[in-house]
């Protein structure tokens, strides 16, 4: 969903989505690829992938991204931190056990074959080393993707970099 200003906002349901396109308070800006059309009684409406509010919505400032499983994949591109295999687990650096955060810098996509291995052992108990230091994202775009489980490809365009 896009403000009026065309700045993305959030990923909401289809549901959401379609109430909104039917009272009235938002309009479609791309349809899905597939074609597909909802039928009512009365109307029908084409299934959008992107829709934007007729009206401006203030959104307040937030100086960092909330931490989420799906955030936290995205900016790792679902690759392990540790081989580059296909990441399905997440794994805290420095274990929680040991004194280690839940943080954006402390929190890595992990396979679960390392995942595992790794257990409750820092990195230079195993002579591991990371692919890359992780940070916290920022910008407005990460609002979005720490919340959607997958992005469109028509998304693209309104989120200023690159959707993974």
């Amino acid at each position: 969903m896009l403000n009026a200003t065309f700045e993305p906002l959030t990923a909401l349901p289809l549901r959401r989505a379609i109430v909104l396109l039917v009272c009235g308070k938002a309009e479609v800006v791309h349809e899905d690829p597939s074609g597909l059309t909802l039928h009512a009684a009365t109307m029908t409406v084409d299934v959008p992938s992107v829709i934007r509010l007729s009206n401006y919505v203030r959104v307040p400032y937030r100086a960092q991204v909330p931490l989420t499983r799906a955030g936290l994949m995205h900016r790792d591109r679902f690759r392990c931190a540790y081989c580059g295999g296909r990441a399905e687990t997440i794994d805290h650096v420095q274990p929680r056990s040991r004194g280690g955060e839940h943080s954006w810098e402390n929190c890595v996509a992990c396979c679960a074959k390392c995942n595992h291995r790794k257990a409750d052992n820092l990195l230079s108990e195993l002579g591991w080393t990371m692919r890359t230091i992780p940070r916290a994202p920022h910008g407005p775009h990460w609002r979005l993707l720490a919340h959607a489980k997958e992005t469109d490809p028509q998304w693209r365009p309104y989120l200023g970099a690159p959707a993974a």
